[in-house]
């Protein structure tokens, strides 16, 4: 099987790689397992020296790895430079603060002493998405190598190069061979990876079926799993909010990633009091953004990913305007070469409809609008998804209402859902499970081990 390379702004192929043989994943694993015998000894000053170097590297070739990000996956190049710094922060954020996360936690019982150890699995499968090829694999990569694991990637086919770069940064960053390694593969040899007994846990983000799949795999042999699927995430504005700031967050929280993200917002909930004005303010933000060339720094919106991403996200758009949802701008894609669709907002969804009950990966905002603060829970809530969410209002007791009832891992009030590698990231219901970042994140991949002394 080839692994292809294709530039999502003109539809050309840039490169083409051959998949692992089995025998070449076989090695591969050997050579982790052999790693982390000595890797998992290392000091934490040791590791984190590594990890600096990456996160200096990084940040010294942005402009490089953000090249190869945009012309990879479609990304516009101001924000693909965004996301290598962010992965430089997170790689400094882990060499500062690992060894203190995981240092023993003393518990006082009947032992002259008990505490508990913090160690590493050993080898950890990273199955990553390619909408933040660099992100998504770093906040995994970051802490589960510090706290001493080694880890084999299987990145998303359509980012090769980006995947192969990542495995070139730790390199030169001084980590061991055979620490941090990338497998060139299709989904079809990935369940020959999960069920080898070398690998102790499995880390996902990606789609809903691929994770249930993975999960069940890794469930059946007892091996831990980390899932961040989907989302829908409700964007809730109240009467107290500032329309104004509200609706300019809206139009960013809608496109960020070209709308190929998790954490996007998609679905709006407008209370009625301020929809109209919310409304006009919305339509506005997206008619006016600067569609085109993701190099070109005053380009706002790129393509997608790729052709299927495209066509999957118009089927879903004109089957739900079949069912009766209205169109107030957009929703169709553009003319012209490149995986285009243009600022889309919908209303009048109806419940049954791919809308309402599907994740829309793309540029498509949906808008509803309610009576009062338990309308907008209640609608909030209903969704398979429970991964962030974000809240305008300016009343004190609305926000902490908002903050109790809503089924979701993140609330953000007054902000838009953003990852920080400080607080921890992940949802619940079918958004997954387990979490990444903050102090939660870097012991996910770890033996919390109890020690008891007499």
């Amino acid at each position: 099987m080839s692994i292809v390379s294709v530039n999502p702004a003109t539809g050309k192929t840039i490169k083409v790689f051959n998949s692992l043989s089995q025998v070449s994943i076989q090695t591969k694993i050997s050579i982790a397992e052999k790693a982390f015998l000595s890797f998992r000894i290392t000091s934490f000053s040791e590791r984190s020296t590594y990890l600096y170097k990456a996160g200096a590297i990084l940040e010294n070739e942005k402009e490089s790895i953000g090249t190869l990000m945009t012309l990879e996956m479609g990304k516009t190049f101001e924000s693909a430079k965004e996301e290598v710094l962010k992965c430089a922060w997170v790689c400094r954020y882990y060499a500062e603060n690992a060894e203190r996360f995981l240092t023993d936690e003393v518990v006082v019982t009947n032992a002259s002493r008990s505490f508990i150890r913090c160690q590493p699995l050993g080898i950890i499968l990273a199955i990553m998405p390619w909408n933040f090829p660099f992100w998504q694999v770093f906040r995994f990569a970051a802490p589960a190598l510090m706290a001493g694991n080694v880890a084999l990637l299987k990145h998303a086919s359509t980012v090769p190069q980006c995947a192969l770069r990542i495995e070139e940064i730790f390199r030169a960053a001084g980590f061991p061979e055979g620490v941090f390694q990338t497998l060139l593969l299709g989904s079809d040899s990935v369940q020959a990876v999960i069920e080898d007994p070398r690998i102790r846990a499995i880390t996902l983000t990606g789609s809903e079926p691929a994770g249930s799949d993975v999960a069940a795999r890794a469930g059946k042999l007892i091996k831990k799993t980390v899932l961040e699927l989907g989302g829908s995430d409700p964007f809730i504005v109240m009467s107290s909010a500032h329309l104004e700031d509200a609706a300019a967050a809206a139009v960013r929280a809608r496109i960020i990633n070209n709308g190929q993200s998790c954490i996007a917002a998609k679905r709006f909930i407008v209370h009625e009091s301020v929809a109209g004005n919310f409304t006009r303010l919305l339509i506005r933000g997206m008619e006016l953004l600067k569609i085109g060339d993701p190099m070109l720094k005053e380009t706002e919106l790129g393509p997608l990913a790729s052709d299927d991403l495209l066509q999957q996200l118009n089927d879903q758009v004109q089957k739900s305007v079949a069912m009766g949802a209205r169109i107030l701008t957009g929703g169709k894609k553009l003319e012209r070469p490149g995986n285009y669709y243009l600022p889309t907002i919908l209303t009048n969804i109806p419940e049954n409809s791919p809308a309402y009950r599907e994740e829309l990966f793309g540029p498509v905002a949906l808008l509803f609008v309610v009576k009062d603060s338990e309308s907008a829970i209640r609608l909030a809530n209903d969704s398979p998804f429970g991964l962030g969410s974000s809240v305008w209002t300016n009343d004190l007791h609305e926000q902490q209402c908002f903050i109790d009832r809503l089924e979701a891992g993140l609330v953000f009030v007054n902000g838009m859902v953003a990852s920080d590698p400080r607080l921890p990231f992940g949802g619940v219901k079918r958004s997954g499970y387990g979490r990444e970042l903050g102090t939660y994140g870097i012991k996910e991949f770890v033996n919390l081990k109890t020690v008891w002394i007499k």
